[in-house]
């Protein structure tokens, strides 16, 4: 049972990436697709400690959005550090979107 559940929430994972790429792609014209975010590193993950930690090559300011696996935004901050304290999120899988000056990332993050 909880074998058939795991399929479930990774195909939904798999669902609201490929959602979400179609909608970035949708809203912007080729010539203007969004770079990736150089030497991108989001760490721990699966976060236990209620902390997870991004750093880039460049270490700007990033704007991070977090959402669950049926696309709801859950949070939304600015991030001048590399800190981005998670531990008022319930465990479970999320997508987590990282956009830093023109570059933008999409990862799964799983929080214990």
């Amino acid at each position: 049972m909880a074998k058939n559940y795991f399929y479930i929430i990774l195909l939904l994972v798999f669902l609201f990436s490929m959602s979400v790429t179609a909608q970035e792609t949708k809203q912007q014209p080729r010539s203007q697709e969004t770079a990736k975010i150089e030497g991108l590193s989001l760490y721990p993950n699966p976060v236990s400690n209620g902390k997870v930690y991004i750093s880039t090559k460049n270490d700007l300011d990033k704007e991070i959005i977090i959402f669950d696996v049926l696309g709801k935004k859950i949070l939304q901050t600015m991030l001048s550090s590399r800190e981005l304290n998670v531990s008022n999120l319930p465990s479970g899988v999320y997508i987590i979107k990282i956009n830093e000056n023109e570059a933008t990332a999409t990862r799964k993050l799983i929080i214990r």
